[in-house]
């Protein structure tokens, strides 16, 4: 392993300080919960009891030991299977053997997830059937649990497998150009998977069935006629038959769209609370978050790709993590790559021990291993603009619904039921909640139907 090189230099670089700051944060929230974590807010007088609050101190801090030892061996189990050279060793083990690239990048792409998810598996079973189970949360049955991951596993083959050979077609017949196409494909493809969510995908796994007549259908019928959101209808899922955490979301697109109510939210809030809900979400539809955030990541992705298609022909990516371009055959001495369309049609250039087009995939693979511990700056920008949709999001809910009130009776009591804490540290905030913590949302509510 070559440590001047400046692709390792940067993975170590990302990795240790991602692994640093989420070890800080996760103390530093701990410590809080431990000196804070029963304080009842003012805001907060005869809405919440200390028996609810040390129920949460003890959910999260049985959370955090799971963490610790889940955070600490899947950062080494990565480290090591990309610097030990694993990763190159496995592709170049799969292309000697088959000879074909889709067969090679089909099976690597699922190799590369193995060692992780059977790493993850005893932890996500302690956390579903102990931890989960003890703080009254988790109805799964291990024979359901396993349905689920069956499930998944199936899934995953039937979308991945599709998107990795449509990517290999265009990386190896596509010349320079490649990330413009397969950026293209992508967003496509993500749009067609956001279309057939509900129908096609989201039933495998729970059933739907539409929100019986009365007043709740009632209410919410009309709130959703005078925000102009045009949905094929409400539906209830069966979110009780595996857990007693509860939500509520909108999905699909176009005349596919559904507005989804967990049963355990039905169960858990009034009328009122559920219609300020549902008009919390409908808030981001008039707001157009989701069609903003479109507007910014689509432009992301090509910009992701076109910078790809740079570092993808840098033979230094590949020979920090294991490749030998003077000793391994998947190295071309020469490599033709079309750059420039001309009056003449595409310029061509030579390069000598240049990457060829069918080891691009892996350069891509590792482009990302590389750049993902700097993950938190994205997470940080990210969640703040998350944060500031959540509070338009309430502004909305509360003049839909003449004041702010029932929002909050309904945030109050779905943060006690998922046990989630009402003031966590800000530094934590930052970086780990797309929300806004339960206290701040409460003030803002209410300062806005105060100045009203």
């Amino acid at each position: 392993m070559d440590f001047t090189n400046i692709f390792v230099i940067l993975y170590i670089v990302g990795t240790l300080s991602d692994f640093i700051l989420g070890q800080v944060l996760e103390f530093v929230s701990y410590l809080n919960r431990c000196s804070y974590g029963l304080e009842i807010p003012s805001e907060l007088e005869g809405l919440v009891e200390k028996s609810s609050l040390e129920k949460t101190v003890s959910y999260k801090n049985a959370c955090y030991r799971l963490w610790i030892p889940r955070n600490i061996l899947s950062s080494v189990l990565n480290a090591f299977l990309l610097l030990s050279g694993v990763y190159s060793w496995v592709f170049t083990l799969l292309w000697t053997w088959s000879g074909n690239i889709y067969r090679t990048s089909i099976i690597f792409v699922l190799f590369s997830s193995l060692p992780g998810e059977l790493l993850d598996l005893p932890f996500a079973l302690y956390r579903e059937f102990k931890i989960e189970k003890d703080f009254g949360f988790s109805n799964m049955t291990l024979k359901m649990w396993i349905a689920d991951e069956l499930k998944g596993f199936v899934l995953n083959l039937v979308l991945i497998v599709p998107l990795v050979c449509a990517a290999v077609a265009i990386l190896t017949h596509a010349g320079f150009w490649w990330w413009l196409l397969l950026g293209s494909v992508y967003v496509a493809f993500t749009f067609v998977v956001s279309y057939v969510y509900p129908t096609l995908i989201a039933p495998v796994f729970n059933k739907f069935t539409p929100l019986p007549d009365g007043e709740l259908k009632e209410r919410l019928v009309s709130l959703v006629e005078k925000c102009g959101f045009h949905a094929r209808s409400i539906f209830v899922m069966d979110a009780s038959k595996r857990s007693g955490h509860s939500n509520a979301y909108f999905t699909g697109l176009g005349k596919n769209k559904r507005i989804v109510l967990y049963d355990t939210l039905i169960d858990q809030l009034s009328v009122d609370e559920i219609e300020a809900v549902l008009a919390h979400e409908l808030g981001h539809y008039k707001h157009k978050h989701i069609f903003k955030k479109r507007c910014v990541m689509i432009p992301m992705i090509f910009a992701v790709l076109f910078i790809l298609a740079f570092l993808v022909l840098i033979p230094e990516l590949y020979t920090g993590f294991g490749f030998n371009p003077d000793g391994n055959s998947l190295f071309a001495k020469t490599a033709s790559i079309e750059i420039i369309g001309g009056a003449d049609g595409p310029t061509s250039i030579f390069v000598a021990n240049a990457v060829p087009a069918y080891l691009w995939i892996f350069g891509i693979f590792l482009a990302f291993e590389i750049f993902s511990g700097f993950g938190w700056i994205a997470s940080l920008i990210g969640n703040a603009s998350s944060r500031r949709d959540e509070f338009q999001a309430d502004s909305f809910s509360a003049s839909m619904c003449g004041n702010g009130e029932p929002l909050v009776q309904a945030l109050v009591k779905l943060n006690k039921e998922n046990l989630s804490e009402l003031c966590p540290p800000k530094i934590y905030c930052l970086f780990n909640y797309d929300h806004p913590p339960l206290l701040e949302r409460i003030r803002a509510v209410r300062k806005l139907h105060s100045e009203k």
